[in-house]
């Protein structure tokens, strides 16, 4: 499988701060990739070196192997983008916004901007001005945009960002219907980790600048561990029962009495046994499987994306 993009220690320092640090990425054809982390762990900073809006300090980007800042004309017309914000005209239709930017981008055919507006849905909202859109239905018109020149490859800065639940699901549908019907790769930066772990095929982890992670879906999920979880009115009580009874050491605990156990798998009859006759209520036991934010967790050393 061919890589679309690549890059190889790519750094960006703004005086005595460096905002990406030595980032080697690599984007496969065809691919969602989830560009993940914290706001300001350094994803818009690389997506505007990517599309070509600044210069990195140091390193190289390859976009369909060729170094872009030497072939940068060329690579752009095969890139579409949304980066930061959306700018259109708020007075004027979805058509009217495309019109202009299809004479910016030197394309001919009006039949471009009725293909893209009907790819992401919006051939039938064209008479309504875009400051009477929701904002997902921006999002939508930001996408149709990228899409008028026919891109191999969409690099998009938090496409779901401020979306209710509908307008997230809504848009997971169509950036699913980009890669499988029209073959476009797409990079999705991103802070919501549930979303991306229903979308993408790959992703990377940034924090602070530096990759923590390259790793596909599919084998993230094969790691997950499966544990035991229990919540119980007195955790001390119960660790120091599993530890002396079952010889349990392989276990978490957190917060309000609950307690993860990654080993004994199949013996929760016994254990909540155990608890019960030790006068420990235990409110809640279910079988569970490590989910993307306990990775990111373990990752960063703790905390969450958001």
């Amino acid at each position: 499988m061919s890589a679309v993009i690549k890059t190889t220690n790519l750094t960006k320092i703004y005086g005595n701060q460096t905002s990406v640090d030595h980032l080697n990425i690599t984007v496969n054809q065809g691919d969602i990739y989830g560009f993940l982390g914290r706001n300001g762990a350094g994803k818009t900073t690389t997506i505007r070196m990517l599309v070509g809006l600044i210069q990195p300090t140091h390193g190289q980007i390859e976009i369909f192997g060729k170094n872009l800042f030497k072939n940068k004309k060329e690579i752009l017309r095969r890139i579409g983008s949304i980066v930061e914000v959306l700018g259109f005209y708020e007075n004027l239709t979805a058509r009217e916004n495309l019109l202009i930017n299809a004479k910016l981008l030197g394309i001919p055919k009006t039949s471009a901007i009725e293909e893209s507006l009907e790819i992401v849905g919006l051939q039938h909202e064209t008479k309504k001005l875009v400051g009477n859109y929701s904002l997902g239905m921006k999002q939508r018109l930001g996408i149709a945009r990228a899409l008028l020149h026919d891109p191999e490859l969409l690099i998009l800065d938090e496409p779901t960002n401020g979306l209710d639940p509908i307008g997230i699901k809504e848009m997971r549908r169509l950036l699913q219907s980009l890669t499988k019907e029209r073959n476009i790769t797409l990079l999705i930066s991103s802070h919501i980790l549930s979303e991306m772990e229903q979308l993408a095929d790959h992703m990377g982890i940034i924090h602070e600048g530096k990759l923590l992670e390259e790793i596909a879906f599919d084998r993230l999920r094969k790691r997950n561990r499966k544990y035991l979880e229990f919540r119980v009115s007195n955790e001390n009580k119960a660790v120091m029962l599993m530890e002396k009874y079952f010889k349990v050491h392989d276990y978490e605990v957190h917060e309000e009495g609950t307690i993860r156990v990654y080993s004994h798998l199949g013996q929760q009859g016994k254990l909540n046994k155990m608890f019960v006759e030790n006068d420990i209520e235990v409110s809640k036991m279910t079988m569970k499987e490590d989910g993307l934010e306990d990775y990111f967790a373990r990752l960063v050393g703790g905390g969450t994306i958001g």
